[in-house]
């Protein structure tokens, strides 16, 4: 790394742990307020990232959603994703508790209770890590699939939001597959997002009527340790809760050295993630490449039915 770019890392670095330091008392909707108006007065400023977003919402949503109105409650989103990770980094489990409100979590614990561990699934949606922590705080062992930040502050930041009360972090890369299953044979719950086009082994399924390439970990997992999935989502409320939503677990059956099978059930989470994404579409990452990759004439493009 140059002199330059370790400068620029310093120096962003310096800056985040003064704004850590000067909201360090605030109040969660004073943060939420702030942050929320920054985001939609610097947004426009990201002008690929706007743009992108734009076209997204209209191939996702058809062209008759008003997207103006989506991307400014999307901007103002983001915003507040930054003043709540900012809260969530000094604010004990009994404060993130009376925030969170649960909808479903006697289903995540009754799928702990068969003792063969938990997939949690979701997409980034909501605030993602507030799910994480206000899962841990309520008592519920997690261990969460997470990519690595290349500045080392960063990351040191991030893994520790990521593990104040007593959860674990597999780091994308080599060994986060094996992590996650030792976690799941502790009787962990393993957590995964599986709704960007990331550098890992996946399949071509629909998202919004398009082919988009879809990571098989959480299939793969579920499948070679035949333990439940629980899928799940975080929604911030109009009466400032985050509302943690886990559906009914299921134990899908299948064979995890078989494409299809793990093209399957790959397509059946995609969907139930479009599908809450539909409902709160302004809490979402619209900004994302999420139709990078396109599918070649070998490519196989899997669906629900196969």
């Amino acid at each position: 790394m140059g002199f330059g770019k370790r400068l620029r890392y310093l120096l962003r670095y310096a800056f985040f742990r003064l704004v850590l330091a000067l909201t360090r008392f605030a109040p969660l909707p004073l943060l939420r307020a702030l942050f929320g108006r920054l985001g939609t007065l610097l947004a426009p400023l990201a002008r690929k990232d706007y743009q992108r977003a734009q076209h997204h919402l209209q191939k996702a949503l058809g062209r008759e959603a008003n997207c103006q109105v989506l991307l400014r409650a999307h901007a103002q989103h983001l915003g507040m994703l930054v003043g709540e990770a900012l809260w969530l980094a000094h604010a004990p489990a009994s404060a993130i508790l009376r925030w969170t409100r649960f909808v479903g979590l006697d289903h995540l614990r009754t799928a702990l209770a068969q003792g063969r561990g938990v997939v949690l699934v979701t997409g980034h949606c909501g605030n993602w890590e507030w799910m994480n922590l206000a899962l841990q705080a309520a008592g519920i062992p997690m261990t969460a699939a997470g990519r690595g930040l290349r500045d080392p502050r960063f990351d040191a930041f991030i893994t520790y939001l990521r593990t104040r009360f007593g959860g674990q972090v597999a780091v994308r890369g080599r060994t986060a597959g094996r992590e996650l299953l030792k976690a799941l044979q502790q009787g962990r719950v393993a957590g995964l997002l599986i709704d960007q086009d990331v550098k890992v082994p996946g399949v071509f399924v629909p998202f919004f009527g398009e082919p988009a390439w879809t990571p098989i970990g959480a299939a793969l997992l579920s499948l070679r340790r035949q333990c439940p999935v629980v899928v799940g989502f975080a929604c911030r409320t109009a009466d400032g809760f985050m509302e943690i939503t886990l559906q009914e677990p299921f134990t899908p059956e299948g064979d995890p050295n078989r494409e299809e099978d793990l093209a399957r059930l790959t397509a059946l989470l995609t969907a139930r993630i479009e599908a809450h994404i539909r409902q709160h579409p302004e809490q979402w990452v619209w900004f994302h490449q999420r139709w990078r990759r396109r599918p070649q004439p070998q490519d196989r493009v899997w669906s629900l039915s196969g």
